[in-house]
């Protein structure tokens, strides 16, 4: 079932790229200080389609600081070193050399933080020639797509979600697993908190839809083990990913996505083994999800 994406506009293009999520955005240049009115569009065309996307910008850290300031703090993240003069500006690198990538799962992003993410900004600097796609998934229509009895089932239930519960890890703190695999430097997240527990079914602050909150992060459930848990989550990953509740971002220099971390999963495609691509990203701290 298509999502209902029938907001007016004014100020913008909006141009659906999927049935149920993703939307491409012309007619605005983020660079410039946006009148209230047209930051207003642009809020709702996110609310309405969950990740936007905005093609030929030109934006040097600072004008995408700016912009990402206009949605409220900016998350500094706990394991990666941010740019050296735009630390609030995380570098994503991968070189040939680099047989790992950033983001290689579906995963929400700061899920294993007490306030998860409201939103990511994410810039492409140089773009492979093909590939590095990325993907979006719905989490509203994940949540409405389960039978009666399982969301009644799944409302009780908390998850536990951690910093370095990303597959691939092994047990292995994320600095050992991306040291001297990565182009990007690592720091010790110190006294910030890593491990939190959220309800597994949360309800967005704006729009009060449920979505569920599912993702690389997430470890385990509140008062049960990782072998009673694995099942019930591995089935909800599949579940929430399934094709139609999709879509795919082919990046171009000068493109810009913006996403819900609230309603939404990402996961960033590694099939670009010879060549380079670098983003900027920008994370907008979120609440307590409920």
């Amino acid at each position: 079932m298509p999502e209902l994406r029938n907001s007016t506009y004014r100020h913008l293009e909006v141009s659906p790229i999927a049935g149920t999520i993703g939307a491409e955005i012309a007619g605005v240049d983020l660079a410039q200080d946006l009148p209230e009115e047209v930051m207003g569009e642009i809020r709702q065309a996110l609310l309405d389609n969950l990740v936007i996307f905005f093609r030929d910008q030109k934006l040097e850290p600072d004008r995408q600081l700016a912009f990402a300031r206009r949605w409220g703090e900016i998350h500094l993240h706990p394991f990666m070193q941010g740019m050296e003069k735009y630390p609030e500006v995380l570098e994503i690198r991968k070189t040939p050399a680099d047989k790992v990538n950033f983001g290689g799962e579906w995963h929400s992003d700061q899920a294993f933080a007490p306030k998860p993410a409201m939103g990511t900004i994410l810039y492409g600097v140089e773009i492979p020639s093909a590939g590095g796609d990325t993907l979006f998934t719905n989490l509203y229509r994940a949540y409405e797509a389960l039978s009666p009895s399982m969301q009644r089932m799944l409302e009780k239930v908390k998850g536990v979600y951690r910093g370095n519960n990303l597959s691939g890890h092994d047990g292995q703190s994320r600095e050992k697993f991306y040291a001297g695999r990565l182009a990007m430097k690592t720091r010790d997240p110190g006294d910030v908190q890593t491990t939190s527990t959220h309800p597994l079914v949360r309800t967005h602050p704006e729009t009060g839809r449920k979505a569920l909150f599912v993702g690389g992060h997430l470890h385990k459930f509140e008062d049960m083990s990782e072998a009673e848990s694995r099942p019930l989550i591995d089935f909800l990953m599949r579940h929430a990913t399934r094709p139609e509740f999709t879509c795919r971002f082919r990046w171009n220099s000068g493109s810009l996505a913006f996403w819900d971390n609230r309603c939404t999963m990402h996961f960033a495609i590694n099939d670009y083994p010879a060549e380079t691509r670098i983003m900027h990203r920008v994370t907008v701290c979120g609440d307590t999800p409920y």
